[in-house]
């Protein structure tokens, strides 16, 4: 699992040094992606492939299933890491996400999200407004309660 916030800078090649917490955990390899917004996804082979097996489940006669072959396919680009730890990011991805120097490598969960440091602090500043987190997200059931707490460990 990728946690953290990391802030780093892409060198003048495109390259970003990827955090070792995270390099660890990509035993086979990595795939660059677009993201949603103006952002890139590091996806490790593996979870990149499970999402390519489920989307190519998709019916090709529906048009947000193609849209999202193409966001996810025509995008990728299998990433390797060399000897310091820097993957490097095809220029078509950084002009995507706007990465010019300033960036942040966030793990969030199967994924790493790279973002320019000025689109991290204001995707920062949505989340830190706490009552309206608490309003959006209470009908996600996510609360934790003592019913899920498991104290064995102590």
């Amino acid at each position: 699992m990728f946690l953290g916030e990391y802030y780093h800078t892409i060198d003048s090649k495109g390259r970003v040094t990827v955090p070792s917490a995270y390099r660890d955990k990509f035993t086979e390899g990595c795939v660059l992606s677009r993201g949603w917004e103006r952002y890139l996804i590091i996806y490790s082979t593996n979870t990149f492939l499970k999402m390519a097996n489920r989307s190519q489940e998709l019916s090709p006669t529906v048009p947000d299933h193609r849209v999202l072959q193409r966001v996810m396919f025509a995008s990728a680009r299998e990433g390797q890491f060399d000897k310091l730890g820097r993957i490097n990011v095809p220029a078509f991805l950084r002009d995507y996400a706007g990465l010019e120097k300033d960036i942040v490598l966030a793990g969030v969960g199967s994924w790493i999200e790279v973002w320019n440091k000025h689109d991290w602090d204001v995707q920062l500043n949505m989340v830190n407004d706490s009552e309206a987190n608490a309003e959006r997200f209470a009908a996600l059931n996510l609360a934790v309660g003592p019913e899920f707490l498991d104290n064995t460990d102590d």
